[in-house]
């Protein structure tokens, strides 16, 4: 992939969770994506969104993500940490058949994005 702005990608996304799609918080938060901070400095995700292609959004809290570091944005609940945030949704949001994660800055402007097919298997790295 391109490098993205900032040194933060899209670095793997896991759109369909092992196990059936059966709506609980561990099935949901098998659903994720990670994103990569490749660069030697800590940087500010304050206000950044990723979304998919329906425009379900999660907007970054005030938060950094570490020099050299990932961080997974999880679809259910849980507590965040440094390495794991959590959107609290009840339902999933990345499309199993065919989808794009879109990170964007508190701007607008587009950072990275990752699409998927049915051609995949279950997770993707970007």
């Amino acid at each position: 992939p391109a490098q993205a702005a900032g040194g933060v990608t899209i670095y793997h996304v896991w759109f369909d969770g092992p196990g059936s799609d059966n709506r609980s918080n561990a099935s949901l938060n098998a659903e994720w994506v990670q994103i990569k901070n490749t660069s030697s400095t800590a940087i500010s995700l304050k206000g950044w969104i990723l979304k998919d292609v329906s425009n379900h959004r999660y907007t970054f809290p005030n938060v950094k993500i570490g020099a050299h570091k990932t961080m997974k944005v999880h679809t259910g609940s849980g507590r965040d940490t440094a390495g794991d945030k959590y959107q609290n949704r009840r339902a999933y949001v990345w499309n199993n058949t065919s989808d794009t994660a879109t990170l964007t800055k508190a701007n607008g402007g587009k950072v990275d994005a990752c699409s998927w097919t049915t051609r995949d298997p279950s997770d993707k790295y970007c």
